[in-house]
């Protein structure tokens, strides 16, 4: 299964029509998950997906809720089928997830096609008389709108979703095909330290960071950002400059959505360059999100130093680790290879050399000095190279046969030193 995500060039009517048909699906989610709550708070049992669409079919022919029929009936339906699964996630004892929220006007706008059959692409970029033209897609009660394609279709189409992000449009196409087996490989390894003042350095030595120029622009785009959100916060919310709200809200949207993009520009390029040449790369089990918890406390019994945690926690975000390794196990996967997370505790402070765990390791952020052995290394080279060998460890213990890799579940933690 692959996607390939296009942006869509709609005319002023096409966007209408894509807006009316995503405020649709959104009615659709917003009234069948509060009919779903007030069943619950009742203590009556939930409607399965099929009590729904049924309900679906009543309020499309309905006269209140006739507005429904001029949408597309398989986004709404796709919409019931995946709320009825956030709904029994939400409420699986042994491991559950949020519980949906109710949707907002503007924010995550979608549709989701999930019939191939619907889905028409021509992607012809002449007219018979040679004038140059942009490839098409055609969608149910829109037409056929243009796409700009940048790279080539591959597989058997499955589904398409149309999101709208910043007020731009866009599709996702996935498709399927079938490709042999990729041999598992075992070899080369290497261990990835990921940091702050540096992305992310590897036990052998090599440093991956951003250009300079990909860190001017990136620098650049954040300070157009900054003073796009300092002019949103003097409009006016409701009076009339209520419309000028909007549009700097939009500004505001599409500077969010550059330095996102260059973002994830960066990180596709580093996770495609250590996938095609590792075979297994150890890393650490960071939970990202207890890392970046707020300082501030309560009111009973406050914080400390709140400032200083709060530009951790954002220069820890804006970094995408989270990202970066969902890219990189997906594209080590498909070249035979596997991604090992290994407990990081202590892996910054216990020398390479002869195993002394101390704090006082690390006099600043890039050095190390080991106070019991005096073994010098780059900090964060060092650290990788813990982590590789705690990932070695951990590939010890692991049932197998000899000479065959097994990499154990996440939760199976090993430590530096074991």
């Amino acid at each position: 299964m692959k996607a390939f995500k296009f942006r869509l060039v709609p005319t002023p009517e096409q966007e209408t029509l894509l807006s009316r048909h995503a405020g649709c699906v959104r009615f659709v989610w917003n009234k069948a998950l509060d009919l779903q709550t007030r069943r619950l708070d009742a203590g009556i049992p939930l409607l399965s997906y099929g009590d729904m669409a049924k309900l679906l079919t009543l309020w499309r022919s309905s006269e209140e809720y006739g507005f429904l029929a001029l949408g597309p009936v398989h986004p709404q339906q796709q919409t019931l089928k995946n709320l009825d699964r956030a709904l029994w996630e939400a409420l699986d004892k042994t491991n559950p997830k949020r519980f949906p929220r109710f949707k907002r006007k503007g924010e995550g706008d979608s549709l989701r096609y999930p019939d191939p059959l619907q889905i028409k692409i021509d992607l012809a970029t002449r007219d018979p008389q040679g004038r140059n033209l942009l490839p098409r897609i055609f969608l149910p009660k829109v037409g056929w709108v243009k796409v700009r394609v940048s790279r080539d279709i591959e597989g058997d189409l499955r589904n398409a979703t149309v999101t709208r992000t910043a007020g731009r449009w866009a599709v996702s196409l996935q498709t399927e095909r079938e490709i042999p087996e990729p041999e598992i490989r075992t070899r080369p390894e290497v261990g990835v330290d990921l940091g702050v003042a540096f992305f992310a350095s590897t036990s052998d030595g090599f440093r991956i960071h951003p250009s300079p120029d990909l860190s001017m622009a990136m620098k650049a785009a954040k300070k157009k950002l900054v003073w796009e959100q300092r002019k949103l916060s003097r409009k006016d919310r409701k009076g009339p400059k209520s419309q000028n709200f909007r549009k700097q809200k939009i500004r505001v949207a599409r500077a969010h959505e550059r330095v996102a993009n260059m973002r994830l520009d960066f990180l596709h390029k580093a996770s495609t360059t250590v996938g095609e040449t590792q075979a297994v790369v150890y890393v650490e089990d960071l939970k990202i999100r207890n890392m970046t918890r707020s300082a501030r406390g309560t009111k009973e019994s406050p914080g400390r130093n709140v400032r200083q945690k709060s530009g951790l926690n954002r220069s820890i975000l804006s970094q995408g680790w989270g990202t970066f390794l969902s890219l990189l196990a997906y594209k080590l996967e498909r070249r035979g290879g596997r991604l090992v997370q290994v407990d990081p505790r202590n892996t910054s402070r216990t020398c390479f050399a002869c195993g002394h765990i101390a704090a006082e390791n690390r006099p600043d952020q890039t050095a190390f000095r080991c106070v019991s052995c005096g073994y010098e290394d780059h900090a964060d080279t060092n650290a990788a190279k813990n982590i590789l060998r705690a990932g070695h460890a951990r590939c010890a213990c692991s049932p197998g046969q000899p000479g065959e890799f097994v990499a154990l579940p996440f939760s199976r933690r090993i430590n530096p030193r074991e």
